[in-house]
């Protein structure tokens, strides 16, 4: 606020016109600097749009290819992440689009079901996530444990990485995560053994990565806002024209990119009734769901704007989602990558998400014969690195500071993504999440020492609920009168009002004989604030954290 002094007489006011505002050089500084602002603003949102745009480009077909569908599908649900999502979004500066943690789940769906019936899937995912959100469901998607949530992103991570290395040789993918892991070797021999296309699909794949890792490790920061995947394709791209390699397998895209989507019609519609189809929609809306939020979670750990209203992004998602079925696309969810490009890029507002959609459109309308240039095997080889990135236990250590088993959880819901299927690796992980949660609250013990002047040491371990509360009336039942108790509490993981209460009469009876209780709440207190500070620091840092 400016301060105005007026030397001399004051000034005749009672022929000036009211103004409610600023005084007019107020007015006239206000108009320049909120103008500039709008300007700067407006200009890091088109710069930041434009390198989510060229990180979403080669990421949407890959991940379509890798879903058993064409890559105008992929396109497709990137535009509408971009046009219909970003203007809606909770999330301002989340980008949203194709997934890899779908990836998987839509290749099954795929394979069992057809193109047509996906269509089918995702329309009424979306509307369940829409109906979740008018109903203010969105927190709730957000109740997953870390070790199910980390472990169904590496469980992604390997399928993705197995299935794709085949394709990065130009064979297709053999079937199941285990099939696929199992036929790696054999795939690879098969390529050199033969020196044929296949081996050279395989070296473009290479090339593709060692320059993804080679520009993600060395790479100037003046530079870091071209994303590695582009170069790594690009680079693939000219390898291909120098040597003239006209035997591998390329990007098929029409003319008419709507043309290769399959849209449903209204007797497949009705195939929603099939008890297996609508398992199919609950998952995408479950797992879409829970990335998203997630994801949006990480987001807001990036940057200082307005924070995330979970409710009216799963509605926006859920929005997207049904327009994607309507058009035979891909499902959709919130995307790390592409969102913390979009942040790190210096995005403002949701324009930046707005305008990756806009340049996506405008690319798939102008110029699609270009992508018949890219090579498959670059794009595979995108999604082996991608899933390579996603399967490394980099979040072990973490886990492992909340008991070992937190790991084990992470490990069982991987191996049973790798061996069933992701809904049942989820399922699995859920599952055992609330059986150590009921063991934890279940679960107490209780260690006696006994010393000189009828001193007793009484150590909890555990919970002290109240399922466990007969158990501590009857260790309580069996001290001696007019001993003196001294119960050590500091290793409770919890302890409710039942048990307290039991404490505290307990005590006055024990009084009555001529004893006495001691309890030691500094020490539970000191560690619950202590459990509760580290909590949100590692929740933070695991939110920078995830997946394309």
């Amino acid at each position: 606020m400016s301060e105005h002094y007026h030397y001399g007489p004051a000034p005749n006011l009672q022929n000036v016109a009211p103004d409610f505002g600023a005084p007019e050089g107020d007015k006239t500084i206000m108009a320049i600097t909120s103008s500039a602002a709008q300007g700067s603003t407006l200009g890091k949102d088109i710069m930041a749009s434009v390198v989510v745009f060229l990180v979403a480009l080669p990421l949407c077909m890959g991940i379509a290819i890798a879903s058993g569908m064409p890559p105008a599908a992929g396109l497709v649900t990137g535009i509408v992440g971009g046009l219909v999502v970003g203007f809606l979004a909770g999330s301002p500066l989340q980008v949203s689009g194709p997934a890899a943690g779908l990836a998987v789940l839509v290749w099954q769906l795929v394979e069992k079901h057809g193109p047509e019936t996906l269509g089918v899937i995702v329309l009424f995912a979306g509307i369940i996530q829409l109906v979740a959100g008018i109903f203010k469901l969105g927190q709730w998607f957000r109740a997953v444990s870390p070790a199910v949530i980390h472990g169904m992103l590496a469980g992604i991570g390997v399928l993705i990485f197995v299935s794709q290395f085949h394709v990065m040789l130009d064979f297709r993918p053999i079937g199941t995560g285990v099939q696929n892991l199992l036929g790696i070797p054999n795939s690879l021999m098969s390529a050199i053994s033969a020196g044929d296309s296949h081996l050279t699909a395989g070296e473009i794949g290479l090339l593709t990565i060692a320059t993804i890792a080679l520009w993600s490790a060395f790479v100037p920061k003046s530079l870091h806002m071209i994303p590695a995947p582009l170069v790594g394709v690009a680079v693939a791209m000219i390898a291909a024209a120098a040597f003239h390699v006209s035997d591998i397998k390329y990007v098929n895209v029409d003319a008419n990119v709507l043309a290769g989507l399959k849209l449903p019609g209204a007797d497949t519609l009705l195939k929603i009734l099939d008890p297996h189809i609508l398992v199919g929609a609950i998952s995408v809306a479950f797992i879409a769901s829970a990335e998203t939020l997630l994801c949006a979670t990480a987001v807001d750990q990036m940057h200082s704007g307005p924070r995330t209203k979970y409710d009216q992004e799963l509605r926006a998602q859920g929005i997207g989602n049904a327009i994607c079925g309507v058009l035979g696309a891909l499902p959709m969810t919130g995307v790390i990558v592409r969102s913390g490009a979009n942040v790190e890029a210096g995005a403002q507002t949701r324009l930046s998400a707005i305008l990756h959609g806009v340049w996506l459109l405008l690319f798939v309308a102008v110029l699609p014969w270009t992508l018949s240039y890219i090579p498959l095997s670059a794009l595979a080889a995108v999604l082996v690195f991608t899933g390579y990135k996603l399967a490394y236990p980099k979040v072990v250590p973490t886990l492992l500071k909340f008991g070992r088993s937190e790991v084990f959880i992470y490990v069982a819901t991987i191996v049973t993504i790798v061996l069933t299927d992701l809904l049942t690796g989820v399922l699995t992980g859920l599952g055992l999440s609330l059986a150590k949660l009921l063991y934890s609250f279940s679960h107490l013990e209780i260690r006696k020492e006994e010393g000189s002047d009828n001193r007793v040491d009484m150590y909890l371990y555990g919970s002290a609920t109240l399922i466990r509360l007969p158990l501590l009336a009857a260790e309580l039942e069996t001290m001696r009168p007019s001993s003196h108790i001294k119960v050590h509490v500091e290793h409770l993981d919890y302890i409710d009002h039942a048990c307290i209460d039991l404490l505290s009469s307990w005590d006055k009876q024990h009084k009555a004989t001529g004893g006495s209780l001691e309890i030691e709440w500094e020490g539970l207190a000191n560690k619950y604030k202590a459990r509760s500070g580290a909590a949100n620091f590692k929740a933070a840092q695991a939110g920078r954290s995830g997946g394309a």
